[in-house]
Protein backbone atom coordinates (compact mmCIF):
# COMPACT_ATOMS: atom_id res chain seq x y z
CA UNK A 1 0.00 0.00 0.00
CA UNK A 2 1.22 3.52 -0.78
CA UNK A 3 2.24 5.85 2.02
CA UNK A 4 -0.53 8.08 3.36
CA UNK A 5 0.12 11.32 5.23
CA UNK A 6 -2.22 12.47 7.99
CA UNK A 7 -2.90 16.19 8.20
CA UNK A 8 -4.43 17.40 11.44
CA UNK A 9 -6.76 20.40 11.70
CA UNK A 10 -6.51 23.43 14.00
CA UNK A 11 -9.45 25.84 13.79
CA UNK A 12 -8.61 29.13 15.51
CA UNK A 13 -12.27 30.10 15.37
CA UNK A 14 -15.27 30.56 17.65
CA UNK A 15 -17.70 29.07 15.11
CA UNK A 16 -16.30 26.11 13.16
CA UNK A 17 -18.78 23.27 12.66
CA UNK A 18 -16.62 20.60 14.28
CA UNK A 19 -14.84 22.26 17.19
CA UNK A 20 -15.88 25.90 17.31
CA UNK A 21 -14.33 27.84 20.21
CA UNK A 22 -12.35 24.85 21.55
CA UNK A 23 -9.09 26.17 20.15
CA UNK A 24 -9.90 29.85 19.69
CA UNK A 25 -7.46 31.02 22.37
CA UNK A 26 -3.86 31.02 21.09
CA UNK A 27 -2.57 28.80 23.90
CA UNK A 28 -5.31 26.25 23.23
CA UNK A 29 -4.61 26.26 19.48
CA UNK A 30 -0.87 25.83 20.00
CA UNK A 31 -1.41 22.98 22.45
CA UNK A 32 -3.83 21.28 20.06
CA UNK A 33 -1.34 21.51 17.19
CA UNK A 34 1.34 19.88 19.33
CA UNK A 35 -1.09 17.14 20.34
CA UNK A 36 -1.89 16.43 16.70
CA UNK A 37 1.80 15.99 15.92
CA UNK A 38 2.16 13.73 18.96
CA UNK A 39 -0.84 11.72 17.71
CA UNK A 40 0.88 11.02 14.41
CA UNK A 41 0.19 13.96 12.11
CA UNK A 42 2.92 14.72 9.57
CA UNK A 43 1.30 18.05 8.75
CA UNK A 44 -1.12 20.40 10.50
CA UNK A 45 -3.52 22.77 8.74
CA UNK A 46 -4.16 26.02 10.64
CA UNK A 47 -7.02 28.35 9.76
CA UNK A 48 -8.85 31.21 11.40
CA UNK A 49 -12.00 31.59 9.29
CA UNK A 50 -14.84 29.10 9.52
CA UNK A 51 -16.01 27.81 6.15
CA UNK A 52 -19.28 26.27 7.36
CA UNK A 53 -22.58 27.52 5.86
CA UNK A 54 -23.61 30.93 7.23
CA UNK A 55 -20.27 31.47 8.95
CA UNK A 56 -19.13 35.00 9.76
CA UNK A 57 -16.79 36.38 7.08
CA UNK A 58 -13.44 37.71 8.24
CA UNK A 59 -11.31 40.56 7.02
CA UNK A 60 -7.67 39.73 6.42
CA UNK A 61 -6.82 41.98 9.39
CA UNK A 62 -8.95 39.97 11.81
CA UNK A 63 -7.72 36.70 10.31
CA UNK A 64 -4.12 37.75 10.87
CA UNK A 65 -4.83 38.88 14.43
CA UNK A 66 -6.07 35.38 15.23
CA UNK A 67 -3.32 33.56 13.37
CA UNK A 68 -0.15 35.48 14.22
CA UNK A 69 0.52 34.19 17.76
CA UNK A 70 -0.36 30.62 16.80
CA UNK A 71 1.82 30.58 13.70
CA UNK A 72 4.71 32.17 15.58
CA UNK A 73 4.85 29.24 17.98
CA UNK A 74 3.93 26.35 15.72
CA UNK A 75 6.06 27.35 12.71
CA UNK A 76 9.08 27.80 14.97
CA UNK A 77 8.67 24.23 16.18
CA UNK A 78 7.55 22.66 12.88
CA UNK A 79 8.82 24.63 9.85
CA UNK A 80 7.69 23.07 6.60
CA UNK A 81 4.98 20.98 8.28
CA UNK A 82 2.22 23.61 8.42
CA UNK A 83 -0.37 24.57 5.84
CA UNK A 84 -2.04 27.95 6.23
CA UNK A 85 -5.76 27.75 5.45
CA UNK A 86 -6.55 31.16 3.97
CA UNK A 87 -7.97 32.68 0.80
CA UNK A 88 -6.64 36.17 1.58
CA UNK A 89 -3.43 37.11 -0.30
CA UNK A 90 -2.72 39.75 2.34
CA UNK A 91 -2.63 37.10 5.06
CA UNK A 92 -0.19 34.95 3.08
CA UNK A 93 2.09 37.94 2.48
CA UNK A 94 2.05 38.86 6.17
CA UNK A 95 2.92 35.31 7.15
CA UNK A 96 5.87 35.19 4.75
CA UNK A 97 7.10 38.58 5.96
CA UNK A 98 6.88 37.47 9.59
CA UNK A 99 8.10 33.88 9.37
CA UNK A 100 9.52 33.23 5.92
CA UNK A 101 8.21 30.90 3.17
CA UNK A 102 8.16 27.88 5.51
CA UNK A 103 4.52 26.84 5.07
CA UNK A 104 2.07 25.68 2.41
CA UNK A 105 -0.87 27.73 1.17
CA UNK A 106 -4.24 25.96 1.48
CA UNK A 107 -6.87 27.90 -0.46
CA UNK A 108 -10.35 26.40 -0.05
CA UNK A 109 -11.61 28.76 -2.77
CA UNK A 110 -9.48 26.93 -5.32
CA UNK A 111 -7.14 29.79 -6.23
CA UNK A 112 -10.10 31.33 -8.08
CA UNK A 113 -8.63 34.69 -7.03
CA UNK A 114 -5.78 35.47 -9.47
CA UNK A 115 -3.95 37.36 -6.69
CA UNK A 116 -3.57 34.07 -4.82
CA UNK A 117 -1.92 32.52 -7.87
CA UNK A 118 0.59 35.36 -8.24
CA UNK A 119 1.29 35.35 -4.49
CA UNK A 120 2.06 31.63 -4.55
CA UNK A 121 4.37 32.06 -7.52
CA UNK A 122 6.16 35.11 -6.15
CA UNK A 123 7.07 33.34 -2.90
CA UNK A 124 7.36 29.88 -4.53
CA UNK A 125 5.13 28.40 -1.86
CA UNK A 126 3.74 24.90 -1.94
CA UNK A 127 0.02 24.94 -2.62
CA UNK A 128 -3.03 22.91 -1.71
CA UNK A 129 -5.66 23.67 -4.34
CA UNK A 130 -9.05 22.82 -2.87
CA UNK A 131 -11.76 22.83 -5.52
CA UNK A 132 -14.65 25.23 -5.37
CA UNK A 133 -16.81 25.62 -8.51
CA UNK A 134 -15.33 28.47 -10.53
CA UNK A 135 -18.70 30.16 -11.01
CA UNK A 136 -18.63 31.14 -7.31
CA UNK A 137 -15.25 32.83 -7.48
CA UNK A 138 -13.93 33.15 -3.92
CA UNK A 139 -17.41 33.39 -2.33
CA UNK A 140 -17.59 30.41 0.02
CA UNK A 141 -21.11 31.15 1.22
CA UNK A 142 -22.43 31.38 -2.34
CA UNK A 143 -20.96 27.94 -3.01
CA UNK A 144 -22.83 26.50 -0.03
CA UNK A 145 -26.11 28.03 -1.19
CA UNK A 146 -25.90 26.56 -4.68
CA UNK A 147 -26.84 25.56 -7.22
CA UNK A 148 -24.76 22.55 -6.21
CA UNK A 149 -22.76 20.79 -8.88
CA UNK A 150 -23.10 17.08 -9.63
CA UNK A 151 -20.33 16.40 -12.16
CA UNK A 152 -16.95 14.98 -11.15
CA UNK A 153 -15.63 15.98 -14.57
CA UNK A 154 -16.08 19.65 -13.66
CA UNK A 155 -14.06 19.13 -10.48
CA UNK A 156 -11.25 17.43 -12.39
CA UNK A 157 -11.16 19.96 -15.23
CA UNK A 158 -11.19 23.02 -12.97
CA UNK A 159 -8.51 21.61 -10.68
CA UNK A 160 -6.28 20.90 -13.67
CA UNK A 161 -6.86 24.45 -14.95
CA UNK A 162 -5.68 25.86 -11.62
CA UNK A 163 -2.73 23.45 -11.57
CA UNK A 164 -1.69 24.62 -15.04
CA UNK A 165 -2.05 28.28 -14.05
CA UNK A 166 0.13 27.81 -10.97
CA UNK A 167 2.83 25.96 -12.89
CA UNK A 168 2.77 28.54 -15.69
CA UNK A 169 3.22 31.32 -13.14
CA UNK A 170 6.21 29.64 -11.53
CA UNK A 171 5.02 27.32 -8.75
CA UNK A 172 7.02 24.04 -8.87
CA UNK A 173 4.73 21.25 -10.08
CA UNK A 174 5.90 18.87 -7.36
CA UNK A 175 4.75 21.35 -4.71
CA UNK A 176 1.09 21.39 -5.79
CA UNK A 177 -1.45 19.18 -4.02
CA UNK A 178 -4.95 18.85 -5.45
CA UNK A 179 -8.07 18.54 -3.27
CA UNK A 180 -11.54 17.91 -4.78
CA UNK A 181 -13.12 20.13 -2.12
CA UNK A 182 -15.65 17.78 -0.58
CA UNK A 183 -18.49 19.85 0.89
CA UNK A 184 -17.93 23.00 -1.16
CA UNK A 185 -20.70 23.60 -3.70
CA UNK A 186 -21.45 19.93 -4.35
CA UNK A 187 -24.34 17.54 -3.80
CA UNK A 188 -24.06 14.89 -1.06
CA UNK A 189 -23.91 12.24 -3.77
CA UNK A 190 -20.97 13.92 -5.48
CA UNK A 191 -19.25 14.46 -2.13
CA UNK A 192 -19.39 10.72 -1.47
CA UNK A 193 -18.17 9.89 -4.98
CA UNK A 194 -15.23 12.28 -4.52
CA UNK A 195 -13.76 10.00 -1.87
CA UNK A 196 -12.47 8.08 -4.88
CA UNK A 197 -11.28 11.18 -6.73
CA UNK A 198 -7.59 10.15 -6.59
CA UNK A 199 -8.39 7.59 -9.29
CA UNK A 200 -9.08 10.52 -11.62
CA UNK A 201 -5.59 11.97 -11.20
CA UNK A 202 -3.21 9.13 -10.36
CA UNK A 203 -0.17 11.16 -11.45
CA UNK A 204 -0.88 13.95 -8.93
CA UNK A 205 -0.70 14.32 -5.16
CA UNK A 206 -4.32 14.30 -3.97
CA UNK A 207 -5.62 15.35 -0.55
CA UNK A 208 -9.03 14.16 0.60
CA UNK A 209 -10.80 16.15 3.33
CA UNK A 210 -13.98 14.39 4.44
CA UNK A 211 -13.62 14.60 8.19
CA UNK A 212 -16.91 15.10 10.07
CA UNK A 213 -18.64 16.57 7.03
CA UNK A 214 -22.38 16.48 6.59
CA UNK A 215 -22.49 13.90 3.80
CA UNK A 216 -21.26 11.27 6.29
CA UNK A 217 -24.67 11.35 7.97
CA UNK A 218 -25.97 11.86 11.48
CA UNK A 219 -23.05 9.98 13.04
CA UNK A 220 -20.45 12.16 11.28
CA UNK A 221 -18.71 13.05 14.54
CA UNK A 222 -18.16 9.38 15.37
CA UNK A 223 -14.91 7.73 14.35
CA UNK A 224 -16.43 4.76 12.48
CA UNK A 225 -17.95 6.62 9.47
CA UNK A 226 -14.83 8.76 9.21
CA UNK A 227 -12.59 5.72 9.14
CA UNK A 228 -14.80 4.09 6.53
CA UNK A 229 -14.53 7.19 4.34
CA UNK A 230 -10.78 7.31 4.89
CA UNK A 231 -10.39 3.71 3.83
CA UNK A 232 -12.19 4.43 0.56
CA UNK A 233 -9.92 7.41 -0.07
CA UNK A 234 -6.75 5.48 0.73
CA UNK A 235 -7.79 2.57 -1.50
CA UNK A 236 -8.38 5.08 -4.30
CA UNK A 237 -4.83 6.42 -3.99
CA UNK A 238 -5.11 9.47 -1.73
CA UNK A 239 -1.73 10.72 -0.54
CA UNK A 240 -3.00 12.98 2.27
CA UNK A 241 -6.02 12.67 4.57
CA UNK A 242 -7.10 15.91 6.28
CA UNK A 243 -8.73 14.79 9.54
CA UNK A 244 -9.70 16.04 12.96
CA UNK A 245 -9.06 12.76 14.79
CA UNK A 246 -5.45 11.96 13.90
CA UNK A 247 -4.97 9.31 16.57
CA UNK A 248 -8.05 7.44 15.39
CA UNK A 249 -6.85 7.46 11.78
CA UNK A 250 -3.34 6.14 12.40
CA UNK A 251 -4.45 2.62 11.51
CA UNK A 252 -4.93 3.78 7.90
CA UNK A 253 -1.28 4.77 7.45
Amino acid sequence: MHKVTLMGVVNVTPDSFSDGNLHFAPDAAIAHAEQLFDDGATMVDIGAESTRPNATLLTSEEEWRRLAPVLAAVLAAHPGAISLDSHHPETIKRAVAAFGPVFLMNDVTGFNNPDMVTTAAYYRLGCIVSHMPSQFGADIQAAHQGPLITDMRQVKDELLERYAALVATGVPSDRIILDPGIGFGKTPELNRALLEFPKQLPEHQVLIGYSRKRFLGDARFDLAPNLAAGQVAVSAGATILRVHDVAGHRRLT
